[in-house]
């Protein structure tokens, strides 16, 4: 099947799909604004080569992901190595990045509905909102863009150790925000 493109019609069928994948992975929503115009742009600028393979929502948001990572790169330069993988790996994981069993939290179960899971996600998203900007950046790479460790270095331009480092932190801090403003309160 060939697919074609309605360029006046991408603003009133993809704004808001593109701008809801945006924000909770930058934590800005200007930036996430700014993003969904220059995910626009590109696409207008690029609509002579598509190829109608894919469908237009799939390569717009393609094109989106392109962004988010460019953002990511240019954040990065801010990025301050520290530590080392064993200062991170050590502790709290096991080898497959989950919670060793002395350290695992305590009393943690999943949303039972969906108010508890929305009051959940608004919980969980001002927990990362209080991560240093490099860990969420980690973060939201390896656990909602599902890119792998090696990926995430060559995008962010860190070493493998600093990698560890960072989403070792980012789960720690994630973790001690929940305890105290989600699971405790349960």
């Amino acid at each position: 099947m060939q697919h074609t493109l309605s360029p006046d019609q991408w603003i009133s069928n993809y704004a808001d799909l593109l701008y809801a994948y945006a924000k909770p992975r930058v934590n800005d929503a200007q930036v996430a604004e700014d993003l969904v115009q220059e995910t626009f742009l590109s696409a207008w600028k690029a609509k002579d080569g598509f190829k109608g393979e894919a469908s237009e929502k799939s390569w717009l948001f393609t094109i989106l992901k392109n962004k988010i990572i460019d953002h990511y790169r240019k954040k990065a330069k801010d990025i301050v190595q520290t530590g080392t993988e064993s200062d991170a790996t050590d502790l709290f994981f096991d080898q497959h990045e989950h919670w060793t069993k002395t350290d695992q939290p305590l009393n943690w179960t999943a949303p039972a509905d969906g108010i508890n899971q929305k009051e959940f996600y608004t919980v969980f998203e001002k927990c990362k909102q209080k991560l240093q900007q490099v860990q969420q950046s980690v973060f939201v790479m390896k656990y909602m863009d599902d890119m792998d460790a090696a990926e995430i270095c060559k995008v962010l331009g860190i070493t493998p150790s600093n990698y560890w480092v960072l989403i070792h932190r980012a789960k720690l801090g994630l973790r001690a925000c929940l305890e105290k403003n989600w699971i405790n309160l349960r």
